[in-house]
């Protein structure tokens, strides 16, 4: 299997803007999945399961097509409050409506990152707390005249201008933009791909 570059099952920038921080060379190539919450399935199952079949998905695609086997990573998100996942606001009253929820409380976020590097797909999971201050509805109103939560579980980025809101954070931040890079780094070494430290030709 060549490894001078990955696969990222992902057409988010923010999971680019990780990996590169991480030195990890990778080609974009999104993964199209089905993302219903199966019913009595818990957000820690829900969020591994979507990661393991986007990874599943592309290392098909890519053997379909006659490529030479590469890692493929893929990642999955989601925003927890009172045991409910919080998916993506497709309207700014369902974007305000969650940013309400999420004002002066603490909720969770959990990405599991998935890497098949073979046979078998290996996930880990991270899992941070994230706390808002009271937001006002005028405020809440401002943000969602951007772009910025409509892409994004929970209607929020904390790597955007959402990150006024946060009062507090326990866990990792990386995570909570959308790729753990701590759990992505031992996927990645036990593949044998090691971030940042590849040489000029990935040897």
């Amino acid at each position: 299997m060549k490894k001078d570059f990955i696969y990222l099952a992902s057409a988010s920038p923010r999971r680019g803007e990780l990996l590169r921080q991480i030195g990890v060379p990778f080609e974009v190539w999104p993964a199209s999945i089905e993302e219903a919450v199966a019913e009595g399935e818990a957000p820690e199952e829900y969020v591994r399961r979507l990661a393991i079949t986007k990874a599943d998905k592309i290392w098909e695609e890519a053997d379909d097509d006659g490529l030479e086997p590469r890692p493929v990573l893929a990642a999955d998100t989601a925003v927890v409050l009172d045991g409910r996942i919080l998916g993506k606001p497709g309207t700014p009253a369902e974007a305000e409506a969650m940013l309400a929820e999420l004002s002066g409380r603490t909720h969770r976020v959990l990405t599991a990152v998935a890497l098949r590097c073979g046979p078998k797909t290996e996930a880990l999971l991270s899992a941070a707390e994230v706390r808002f201050r009271a937001t006002t509805a005028a405020e809440r109103r401002a943000y969602c005249a951007t772009d910025e939560p409509y892409d994004k579980a929970g209607g929020y980025g904390i790597q955007g201008f959402a990150a006024v809101f946060v009062e507090h954070l326990n866990g990792s931040y990386s995570a909570v933009v959308g790729l753990p890079l701590y759990e992505t780094a031992l996927l990645l070494d036990r593949c044998g791909v090691a971030p940042w430290r590849q040489t000029k030709t990935g040897e």
